[in-house]
């Protein structure tokens, strides 16, 4: 289960064209608004990605307005862990639990999940927070995370786990985020 003292969001690559390709892009954006809203509400860190920016753009609008002074890591490699400044962030961050979510789920998602549960991170996949160009793609990255070892969650049950209990002071924040 997810606790708050170990959990760390990553989101990766939701940039430009790419972002606009994919499947059931508003949904996609719209639950990763709300996990970047409840990780901020709750106090917890976030990473998020670029690949190739120069080449792919910026993160989008919907996604970068919500992230403040959060600067995103530029990368080439499709794993973020094999990226020393995304791996040593992460690393000094000393937090196991890796609420993982972006695009592609059969590319950069899947081949990053693998890294991190390879070197020690309980990875917990946010299926509605993960895309593909295709649906198919979509669902074998899923289900080839799954079937690495990952937990498969969705964007409420990581908001109520981190939460715990209505009794939370931070539980109306909760509550309206996910309305």
């Amino acid at each position: 289960m997810l606790s708050r003292t170990a959990a760390v969001l990553i989101m990766i690559d939701f940039q430009g064209n790419l972002a606009r390709a994919m499947v059931d892009k508003e949904n996609l954006f719209d639950n990763n608004v709300k996990l970047i809203r409840g990780f901020r509400a709750l106090d917890l860190p976030m990473m998020i990605t670029e690949q190739t920016p120069k080449k792919l753009g910026p993160t989008i609008q919907q996604i970068a307005q919500e992230l403040g002074s959060l600067k995103p890591i530029a990368k080439e490699t499709f794993s973020c862990w094999a990226n020393p400044s995304f791996h040593d962030q992460l690393e000094s961050l000393t937090r196991r639990h890796v609420v993982l979510t972006g695009i592609e789920s059969h590319v950069c998602v899947y081949q990053t999940a693998l890294d991190l549960m390879q070197n020690g991170y309980s990875v917990h996949l946010v299926t509605d927070a993960v895309s593909s160009r295709t649906p198919e793609n979509r669902e074998v990255g899923i289900h080839a995370v799954k079937s690495a070892g990952a937990h498969i969650t969705s964007t409420e049950m990581v908001l109520f786990e981190l939460l715990r209990t209505a009794a939370d002071p931070k539980s109306r924040e909760i509550f309206k985020i996910v309305k």
